[in-house]
């Protein structure tokens, strides 16, 4: 009894490590992703999305609007909306309307939080923890449901991935790559606990 006591004990430590104890403080300067930061006017991608038992394919329109705000908008070829989605200076978000398969209070406010991650709006120069490991630089960012990290090569010159997590373990992964006039080509997005995936293309304009 007294064994399988600890084999017990010693699996709920491991269970409540953190993904993150290895990094180690670095210096430097939030500024810096500024660089990565999509600068969306108007952008069109070809766009999967697996979500809760459902593929939907078809347009994701990125636009952002005279009052800063950003509108996104997920239809099929034929101009059926998926979702349609404002995100407003100040962390606004209105939804003004989507499908039944996919009206979740979950789905929607992951989605909201993906999008959140994947724009960088909010990034608090003077609210950063600088970390690094293995070649590689994390810039993480607390926020009321989480973490944002944003983690780069050493050089500081390519964004290799971005992260939600809790405080223990990374919860969404995405990706951002092949700039273009300073929009990303390419978008995955990829969740770790539940069957859920984004997957961007941009459409050459």
């Amino acid at each position: 009894m007294r064994c399988l006591s600890l084999i017990s004990c010693v699996v709920l430590l491991l269970g409540c490590s953190s993904a993150y104890k290895h990094l180690q403080p670095a210096t430097g300067d939030a500024r810096d992703l500024q660089k990565f930061k999509p600068a969306f006017s108007v952008a069109m991608y070809r766009t999967n999305v697996d979500v809760v038992g459902n593929h939907l394919s078809g347009i994701l329109l990125i636009k952002r609007m005279p009052d800063s705000s950003v509108r996104m908008v997920f239809s099929n070829e034929i101009g059926f909306k998926f979702f349609d989605f404002e995100f407003s200076t100040g962390g606004g978000f209105k939804v003004f309307s989507i499908i039944k398969q996919i009206n979740k209070k979950a789905v929607i406010k992951t989605l909201r939080r993906d999008f959140e991650l994947i724009m960088m709006e909010g990034i608090d120069p003077s609210n950063v923890l600088i970390r690094r490991d293995d070649g590689l630089v994390y810039y993480t960012f607390h926020q009321a449901n989480g973490y944002h990290h944003y983690i780069t090569n050493e050089p500081r010159n390519e964004l290799v991935r971005l992260e939600r997590s809790s405080k223990r373990k990374p919860v969404m992964e995405a990706i951002m790559r092949n700039y273009i006039k300073g929009i990303p080509d390419t978008i995955g997005i990829t969740h770790k606990n539940f069957n859920f995936t984004i997957g961007l293309k941009r459409i050459a304009r």
